[in-house]
């Protein structure tokens, strides 16, 4: 565990710093986590926001953002949970077509996000 040591972060949501200990960086680079943003604190909220059922993706930025429902499932674009325009959207440019897209969760750097047509022609929809 020697390559890593304690290094402060500040909370993307709050603002306030945070320890990200040497043995928290072992743990997340031996699973391939990317490094916390948010402080404890806020990622309990979220987290607790998600299992409550309150609108979040719940999945697609904790898995990279390229599943987890992208679109309502592709079937009709609407997510079933208060129609279109509920969810914020975020811009990226797909890492396949390099074409601009709007995407419903924040693209993490260091994670591809693509585009409606490049996404279904992964997933094997088409």
């Amino acid at each position: 565990m020697g390559k890593f040591s304690d290094k402060t972060v500040v909370c993307r949501d709050c603002g306030k710093e945070f320890i990200f200990s040497a043995g928290e960086q072992d743990f997340y680079a031996t699973r391939g986590f990317s490094e916390p943003i948010r402080c404890p604190e806020c990622r309990a909220a979220r987290k607790a926001g998600r299992e409550s059922g309150s609108g979040d993706f719940g999945g697609a930025e904790r898995y990279g953002g390229a599943g987890g429902g992208f679109g309502g499932g592709g079937r009709s674009g609407r997510s079933g949970r208060g129609g279109e325009g509920s969810r914020p959207m975020f811009k990226a440019i797909c890492a396949d077509c390099g074409a601009e897209t709007e995407v419903p969760f924040e693209p993490r750097q260091g994670r591809p996000v693509y585009c409606r047509d490049c996404f279904e022609k992964r997933s094997g929809r088409r």
